[in-house]
């Protein structure tokens, strides 16, 4: 499991068009300049474009060859990238039933991540808040969500945190109704409903249940994402953190680590659709700097991050109960 954990980061957001394949992308040509050997995954099955940023028009292989068993292992849809030491695993177009892969499928594609040999693998997430989407985020030790200042981003950022915080304690106690019951009054509170934050369901659960609600309060308190501000064009923009880390403080009983802000730049903006040539030109590009920055911070989470508790989920056959929020 300390394999795991040193390796694996989930990048994800909820909202589209806030960078989170750009940063992606950028932060492990980062991590391979510096020696580290790097796996990009595209996890969005559904509309994958991290491809086009590093050059690949037409993947030779994708993720659906190994979900259709045109593959035996993920190791062979590994492409290579214009960086040396940094590869990819391409995502799928929306064909149908790959967007929703079953829970064995998924289950499939996280124990062939493990064997993949990298010092770092990358999961670069699709937008919004499905089940596939929250499934891969969930399955890495470490989580980084990528926002802007934008208040719709900051909406939708914390809409993604919350619904998988609730998707985690589903799982944790999907055999427990009078616990799903209450999630569910707390995710979807009706007008009126006392019911609206994680410290109070805490409180309904020491009445109850001690126990369980002892099993919360450990969730909780290491339910860890990292949070990146990307497109900064307004010093006063950084204390976007700020907001979202009290708001979720407040209603779910977590802490949001502050992972840095990403300036906006304009020769980065332009020159997306040559991403492609960026990785391959100029290495100290003032682009560049916070990208590696942040590479520094994961190289650092590496050598201290404690060993994970294996989500319980990942090794059961059944697919875990699906509330509605």
């Amino acid at each position: 499991m300390e394999e795991i954990v040193n390796k694996f980061w989930a990048i994800g957001g909820g909202k589209g068009g806030v960078g989170k394949s750009l940063v992606t992308v950028l932060l492990g040509a980062a991590l391979a300049r510096m020696n580290k050997k790097v796996v990009l995954v595209d996890a969005d099955l559904g509309g994958s474009n991290l491809h086009t940023l590093v050059g690949i028009r037409y993947p030779t292989y994708t993720l659906v060859d190994f979900l259709k068993k045109n593959v035996s292992s993920l190791e062979e849809t590994l492409l290579d990238t214009p960086v040396e030491g940094m590869k990819i695993i391409c995502g799928a177009d929306d064909i149908l039933g790959v967007a929703n892969p079953k829970h064995t499928q998924k289950a499939r594609i996280f124990n062939h991540l493990k064997n993949l040999e990298a010092d770092f693998i990358l999961i670069d997430l699709g937008a919004g808040t499905s089940f596939t989407t929250i499934d891969f985020f969930l399955f890495a030790p470490n989580r980084m969500v990528v926002l802007t200042p934008q208040v719709t981003s900051l909406q939708n950022a914390y809409g993604f945190i919350k619904s998988c915080l609730y998707r985690e304690l589903s799982r944790e106690f999907g055999k427990a109704p009078e616990v799903l019951d209450l999630l569910q009054r707390a995710g979807n509170p009706s007008p009126g409903e006392a019911l609206d934050s994680m410290d109070k369901i805490h409180h309904v659960l020491m009445d109850l249940d001690p126990e369980k609600a002892e099993r919360q309060k450990k969730i909780l308190d290491h339910f860890t994402i990292r949070v990146v501000i990307n497109m900064v064009k307004d010093p006063k923009e950084k204390n976007i953190h700020r907001i979202i880390a009290s708001v979720a403080r407040h209603y779910l009983n977590i802490e949001l680590e502050d992972f840095g802000t990403i300036p906006y730049d304009r020769h980065l903006d332009a020159g997306v659709n040559q991403m492609a040539s960026l990785l391959q030109g100029d290495r100290n590009g003032s682009y560049r700097y916070p990208f590696y920055e942040l590479a520094l911070l994961v190289t650092k989470k590496q050598k201290t991050a404690p060993a994970p508790v294996p989500p319980l989920w990942l090794n059961d056959e059944a697919q875990p109960p699906t509330p509605s929020w």
